[in-house]
């Protein structure tokens, strides 16, 4: 809203600085910097509300140390998240941008899932909460939303320079074609960095139907990616973290490949008016920090569903968006390791119990984290090494741009 505030002001009147808004990387910071006070201004504020409400984390004896001390902390603080995400978004980003729509769309699509789930277990003492199987519906039918816009909507395409941005002289037109509707995605460790959808089923799909398979693995991406932060969040500031870093690395890429000249000196498809993701993933980025103010342990609110399926579901449509889901699984290595562990210890427990009548355990307790919690490591120990192997990997993802 800003954005064309100021922009009306520079044009018909030409205030001094009004122009500035025009910058992505100042409307960034000014997203940046309001998301953080929204947070630590405002969260205390939602805190002792959830509170009055008696809105207390119910916990279940695992045997995990410190863990009973946890009762009672409030839940359902993704509300922090989600307000210090979308006040920022609406005020400085071009709304009428179709990526900027879609993530709207997406933090609040997810973020009611979540909070659905945590309405039934807290005021319907409804211990399982949403059933899976209706988390799961949700999840599709913002992934077809997603998968059908992307490969549809007219505003989404990547351009094609006739020669080299670097090589144009001053003030040379240069030629270049736009791919309305692109089937292509960023593919790491490639020479020409670049995957066509087209040619994943070797031709045997028509052209014209590689919506429905591009659309397939939106869905895929989202859902796994969404339920991957909801199991990470499991001790203080691990899930919230993690995706400030993810979100701070997708920042990057987003500038990268919505500037013409780093796109092409890159070598990466330079994608129109995505840009604008760089305002939303420094809003995403001090929201999450701005959380980890009451979520860092000992954490004094839980962000619950709420907060977690918004978090991995922004971060798989970011991802979409600048065509590099291909590389959620280096960037997103902590979530996939959380999901991996839980699916191999779940599907290795009933295989054995079949087999030998008693089931086994591959892990001393899954997601990951709280198998390191019971070898008595430390949980404010196990997440600043999880934080850890999160920047490497979010370095790694960035260095495979280079790396062919």
């Amino acid at each position: 809203m800003l954005y064309y505030l100021f922009e009306y002001l520079d044009k018909q009147f030409n205030i001094p600085g009004a122009g500035v808004f025009q910058y992505i990387s100042f409307r960034a910071l000014g997203a940046t910097v309001l998301s953080l006070l929204i947070a630590a201004t405002y969260g205390k504020w939602i805190i002792n509300f959830l509170r009055r409400q008696q809105v207390g984390e119910s916990i279940r004896d695992l045997g995990l140390e410190g863990q009973m001390e946890k009762s009672g902390t409030p839940t359902m603080g993704g509300f922090i998240i989600l307000a210090s995400l979308l006040i920022p978004v609406l005020l400085f980003a071009k709304l009428t941008n179709v990526y900027i729509v879609l993530l709207i769309i997406t933090a609040i699509w997810t973020g009611m899932i979540g909070f659905v789930d945590d309405y039934l277990k807290k005021f319907k003492n409804n211990k399982e909460g949403l059933h899976g199987r209706f988390k799961i519906v949700g999840q599709v039918g913002l992934g077809l939303i997603v998968g059908l816009t992307l490969s549809f909507n007219d505003h989404v395409k990547i351009r094609i320079y006739d020669q080299p941005l670097l090589s144009s002289s001053l003030g040379e037109v240069q030629r270049y074609r736009d791919i309305v509707h692109p089937m292509v995605t960023t593919l790491p460790f490639s020479k020409n960095n670049e995957f066509d959808y087209r040619t994943l089923l070797f031709g045997w799909l028509p052209e014209e139907y590689t919506w429905v398979i591009y659309t397939i693995i939106a869905i895929f991406i989202i859902t796994a990616v969404s339920n991957g932060a909801n199991i990470t969040d499991g001790i203080d500031g691990l899930a919230a973290g993690i995706s400030g870093i993810i979100a701070l690395t997708l920042g990057v890429l987003a500038y990268l490949s919505g500037n013409t000249k780093f796109s092409q000196y890159l070598n990466i498809m330079y994608i129109p008016n995505s840009g604008e993701l760089v305002i939303f993933c420094a809003a995403f980025v001090g929201a999450c920090v701005g959380f980890l103010w009451y979520n860092a342990y000992p954490a004094q609110v839980f962000m619950g569903d709420t907060g977690s399926l918004m978090l991995g579901g922004v971060i798989a449509v970011v991802a979409l968006a600048i065509r590099k889901e291909l590389m959620i699984p280096i960037l997103c290595g902590v979530f996939l390791s959380e999901l991996v562990s839980v699916i191999m210890q779940v599907s290795y427990f009933k295989y054995t119990k079949k087999k030998f009548g008693e089931g086994r355990r591959i892990l001393l307790m899954s997601p990951l984290h709280h198998h390191y919690q019971k070898k008595g490591i430390h949980e404010a120990k196990i997440v600043t090494r999880f934080w850890v192997v999160g920047i490497i990997l979010a370095i790694f993802t960035l260095a495979t741009l280079k790396l062919r």
